[in-house]
């Protein structure tokens, strides 16, 4: 009888020392994988601009990724929007073989309607953050000033119904005011540039599971800072962990300026 107590209050003391630290192990929060994806030409991963929040995802202890994507300057444009989407699978496939447990998808200007379209497309997110939104195709059709893309987009449109899709042509971009030229085929021009493509993020907004927070930046001083809700925030699902944030500074400021808010965001939203 005295051994069987005693060896009860043995199994209840050691109980009791290895408790709180199953205890801790549950409750440790997930692992934390940040893919950063930068803006258009001249954008690419040594923007300055996202230096800030690089920092401080590494400080935090996050697995961070910031690659250089096919619509930066070395590589613009490379290949077409479904080579894009392939590429940031892999990217967060990298993160997860790293360790990994939550996914957040940190994107800049041309980042923005990349991170929409993964994300639309069921590819692995658990949050998404985006700044500064760039890359309006369905403004090709309404803002005077972009008119020489548009024509461009027709021009496409009009060589792929001619079956001359894949012939190597000279078309447009215009980002933040500057005329860029655009050397490929219309066929893959017109996946970054055709207003009804996964490009757009008017079009995959409403796309993006309910079931994933975003949190959208913009500053007072960007060209779609009145824009922006009705091109495409306005139509992302509601969920109550995402937010709108608007900030003062502009197009490049963002980043810097919603790096507080985003640091406290973004382990809440994939807890």
């Amino acid at each position: 009888m005295q051994r069987r107590q005693f060896s009860a209050l043995m199994g209840s003391a050691l109980g009791a020392l290895s408790f709180p630290g199953a205890v801790r192990a549950q409750s440790a929060p997930p692992r934390i994988g940040v893919l950063m994806l930068h803006g258009k030409n001249p954008g690419g991963p040594q923007d300055p601009s996202m230096a800030p929040l690089r920092t401080a995802f590494e400080a935090a202890g996050w697995q961070v990724l910031f690659p250089d994507m096919p619509w930066s300057r070395n590589r613009y444009l490379e290949g077409d929007w479904d080579q894009a989407m392939q590429e940031i699978g892999v990217h967060v496939d990298t993160l997860q073989r790293q360790g990994a447990e939550r996914i957040v998808l940190v994107g800049h200007s041309m980042g923005v309607p990349a991170s929409l379209s993964f994300a639309a497309r069921g590819g692995t997110a658990h949050a998404l953050v985006l700044l500064a939104p760039g890359h309006v195709p369905r403004g090709y059709y309404t803002v005077p000033a972009l008119k020489a893309v548009r024509d461009s987009v027709d021009e496409a449109r009009a060589l792929v119904a001619a079956g001359k899709g894949d012939s190597v042509e000279r078309f447009n971009d215009i980002n933040q005011g500057r005329r860029i030229p655009v050397v490929t085929t219309a066929r893959k021009y017109l996946t970054w540039f055709d207003p009804e493509s996964d490009a757009d993020m008017g079009v995959t907004a409403p796309r993006v599971p309910a079931t994933l927070p975003v949190f959208t930046a913009i500053g007072e001083s960007d060209p779609l800072f009145k824009g922006v809700r009705r091109y495409f925030v306005d139509q992302l699902p509601a969920n109550p962990r995402s937010q709108f944030v608007e900030v003062g500074g502009g197009h490049l400021d963002t980043p810097a300026n919603v790096r507080d808010r985003l640091m406290a965001w973004i382990p809440a939203a994939v807890a």
